[in-house]
C-alpha cells in the first residue's frame, strides 16, 4: 500500500480553530461556527485582561478575520463546484499523465514515480556502484557522450518512463565516487548513515538562517559546533562560534574575513581603500583556496607570501619569520597565518606549535586549514599530528574529507564568541526582526556571507550519532592502517618508489618506474621519461574503469601517483590490488 492512501481524506486543511467536516462540502453551519470563533477569537486577542502588552488595533483585526471568513466562503463555492475530485488534500488536480503543467507539490500520483526512482538509486548508485566488480566509470570523450546522452530541454515535459531512463543513464555514465577503487581525490565511500541524513534535509528543504525556519537544525548545528571546538581544544571547554559553509575554501575565507575584522574593524566599512596593506603568510604547499578567497575579499594576491616548506612538505618556521620581518620593514601589517594540517598533495602537517609562538609574537591571527588532516583529531593515536592547532585563532574542519560523511560538509570554528556577528552582520530587517516571540540570539543567519544555507549538519550528526565518538576514532584509525600498509609494500616492491619515505598522513605519494626505465641513468632524459608515465597509467585506467587514482607534479619533481585513503571499507587486498593493477597498466611503457 502507499502511503497517500493512508492518509485521511478530508475537504480543507485543518484549522488552528476547528477541524472542518469531511463531508462532501462545507455546510452554512460549519461556517458559521467558524466565524463565531474567529470573531471570539478577535475579541480575546484585543482583550486588555488578557494581553495587556500587545498594541493591535482592533480594526485591523477586523480586517484579518473578515478576509479569512471571506476565503473559506470562496473556498465552500469552490469545493461544491468541484466535489468529484479526488478528495485527498495531497492529490491536487495531477492526473497519472505528470508531463504537463504539475504543481511542486508531492501530489499522490507521484508517489510510485518517486519510490520507484529511490528504488533505482540504491540498487545502481548505492549498491551495484559501490561493487568491486563493477567499473568506477564508463568513460566517453564530451562529444560522444552528448550523443549517448539526452542533454536537451525542451518546451514540454518528459514521461516519467523516460525521466526513470534519463535517471539511470545519470548514474550509468557518472564516475562512481563511492566505490572502493575511487581514490582520486580527497572524499569517497557512501556513508549510510550520512546518505540517509542527506536524502532527509532534501526532503524537509530547510535554509538554516533563523531559528524559526530552522529550530532543530539550528540547535543541532550549535551542539556539533561545540562539540568540535571541545575536540580541536579551545578553552573553556571550547566556546567560541563557527558555522558550517559551503567548502572548506569557504571556511578559509570566513578566517582572512575574521582576521581583517579583528585587527582593522574599519575595513567594513571603509574597505581597504587608503589603508596599510595587510599581508597573510600561508605554505607554498597550503590549498590555493588561500591565494584565490584573498584575491576575491580585494587583497589582491601580491599580499599573499608564501613561505618555502622543508623536505617532507612543512612550513619553514625560518622563512615565516623572516618574511613576517620584512613585511614590518616595508610599513605594512602581518595580519594571519594560514597553516595546514594535512596538505592536499604530501600530507604534511604544519608545526602548529611553532607557528603559534610566532602568531603570538607578532600578533597576527592563526588559522589552521585542517580541512584534510581534522579527521585525525578524532584519534586519541593520530592527534598527536595537530598538536598545537588548540593555540589557532580559527579552524577550518571538513568531515566530508577524512571521516567520510557525504559532500560537502565543511566547518569553521573560532575562539572569538562575537566576531562571525561583528564582521559580517548588516540586521536585515524583513529577516532579522529583534521584536519576535522568541530569543533572536539563535537566529544564525545574520553572522554569515550567505542567506539561504543547507542542513549540513544533520548528515553528519546523524552519522556521529550512529557511530559514537568510539566509531569515529576507529574509522581513522582502519584508513591510517590501510595508508601504513601500502606504505610498507610500496618499500617493498620492485619499479615503485616513494616521493616521501614516511608519509603523515593517508596520502601517498609515489613513482613507477616502468622496466624499460630501470637500467637509464637518473638523468634529464630518465625524468622527461618518467614524468610521461603517470598521465599514461592514468588514462589507460579510466578507459578500463578499473580504479582511479590521481598524479600530479610538485615544483621539480616529475608527475606521480598520489593514493589518497579515506574509505575505512578498504582492506589490505584492496592495497594489493592497486599496486598491481598500476603495474599491469604501465608494464609496457
Amino acid at each position: 500500500m502507499l502511503a497517500s492512501e493512508t492518509f485521511p481524506a478530508h475537504r480543507f486543511k485543518e484549522s488552528i480553530f476547528k477541524p472542518y467536516s469531511t463531508s462532501g462540502s462545507a455546510s452554512v453551519d460549519d461556517l458559521a461556527s467558524v466565524n463565531k470563533t474567529l470573531t471570539s477569537a478577535a475579541t480575546t486577542s484585543s482583550s486588555p485582561d488578557t494581553h495587556a502588552a500587545v498594541d493591535i488595533a482592533p480594526t485591523a483585526s477586523s480586517v484579518e478575520f473578515e478576509t479569512a471568513r471571506k476565503m473559506l466562503t470562496n473556498n465552500s463555492s469552490s469545493s461544491s463546484n468541484n466535489s468529484n475530485n479526488n478528495n485527498n488534500n495531497n492529490n491536487n488536480d495531477a492526473k497519472d499523465d505528470i508531463s504537463g503543467f504539475v504543481a511542486s507539490h508531492p501530489a499522490a500520483p507521484f508517489e510510485g514515480f518517486i519510490r520507484a526512482c529511490v528504488d533505482e538509486i540504491i540498487k545502481l548508485a548505492v549498491f551495484q556502484g559501490t561493487n568491486r566488480s563493477t567499473k568506477v566509470v564508463e568513460w566517453h570523450e564530451p562529444a560522444e557522450l552528448r550523443q549517448l546522452f539526452d542533454f536537451q530541454l525542451r518546451d514540454k515535459g518528459e514521461p516519467q518512463e523516460k525521466l526513470r531512463e534519463l535517471l539511470r543513464e545519470t548514474i550509468r555514465f557518472s564516475v562512481k565516487t563511492g566505490h572502493p577503487y575511487f581514490i582520486n581525490q580527497l572524499y569517497s565511500g557512501v556513508d549510510p548513515y550520512a546518505l540517509v541524513g542527506q536524502w532527509l534535509t532534501d526532503a524537509l528543504n530547510p535554509s538554516v538562517y533563523t531559528y524559526e525556519v530552522a529550530p532543530l537544525f539550528t540547535l543541532m548545528e550549535e551542539q556539533v559546533l561545540a562539540e568540535m571546538r571541545r575536540i580541536v581544544g579551545f578553552p573553556n571547554g571550547g566556546k567560541g562560534d563557527g558555522i558550517f559553509c559551503p567548502g572548506g575554501s569557504i571556511a578559509n575565507g570566513y578566517a582572512i574575513s575574521c582576521a581583517r575584522y579583528t585587527y582593522a574593524p574599519e575595513s567594513k566599512k571603509n574597505g581597504l581603500f587608503n589603508a596599510k596593506p595587510l599581508i597573510i603568510f600561508t605554505s607554498e604547499d597550503a590549498h590555493y583556496s588561500v591565494e584565490k578567497l584573498a584575491m576575491f575579499m580585494g587583497f589582491g594576491s601580491e599580499h599573499v607570501v608564501k613561505i618555502a616548506t622543508n623536505e617532507v612538505g612543512k612550513m619553514r618556521l625560518s622563512d615565516l619569520e623572516d618574511q613576517v620581518r620584512r613585511c614590518l620593514d616595508n610599513g605594512w601589517q602581518p595580519l594571519m597565518v594560514s597553516a595546514t594540517a594535512g596538505t592536499t598533495v604530501l600530507g604534511a602537517f604544519d608545526d602548529l606549535t611553532g607557528i603559534g609562538d610566532l602568531c603570538r609574537k607578532y600578533n597576527m591571527w592563526m588559522h589552521v586549514d585542517a580541512a584534510w588532516g581534522g579527521g585525525a583529531l578524532m584519534s586519541k593515536k593520530y592527534r598527536h599530528l595537530l598538536n598545537g592547532i588548540e593555540r589557532a585563532d580559527s579552524v577550518t574542519w571538513n568531515p566530508h574529507k577524512l571521516l567520510a560523511a557525504s559532500q560537502q560538509c565543511s566547518t569553521f570554528l573560532t575562539r572569538h564568541q562575537l566576531v562571525l556577528g561583528q564582521c559580517h552582520s548588516t540586521n536585515a530587517a524583513y529577516l532579522f526582526q529583534k521584536d519576535k516571540f522568541y530569543d533572536t540570539s539563535y537566529d544564525t543567519g545574520d553572522k554569515h556571507i550567505q542567506c539561504g544555507r543547507r542542513a549540513d549538519v544533520f548528515k553528519f550528526w546523524f552519522m556521529w550519532k550512529a557511530k559514537g565518538n568510539l566509531g569515529l576514532e576507529s574509522h581513522v584509525e582502519k584508513v591510517f592502517r590501510m595508508a601504513e600498509f601500502f606504505t610498507a609494500k610500496v618499500r617493498e616492491r620492485p619499479g615503485f618508489e616513494l616521493v616521501l619515505e614516511s608519509p603523515e598522513c593517508t596520502n601517498i605519494s609515489f613513482w613507477y618506474v616502468p622496466p624499460s626505465l630501470r637500467t637509464m641513468e637518473r638523468d634529464r632524459e630518465f625524468y622527461d621519461k618518467l614524468h610521461k608515465v603517470a598521465p599514461k597509467v592514468k588514462e589507460r585506467m579510466i578507459k578500463k574503469g578499473s580504479m582511479m587514482i590521481t598524479y600530479q607534479p610538485l615544483r621539480q619533481l616529475p608527475n606521480f601517483f598520489r593514493l589518497v585513503l579515506q574509505n575505512s571499507c578498504l582492506e589490505e587486498s584492496d592495497m594489493i590490488y592497486f599496486l598491481d593493477e598500476i603495474e599491469s597498466l604501465a608494464k609496457n611503457l
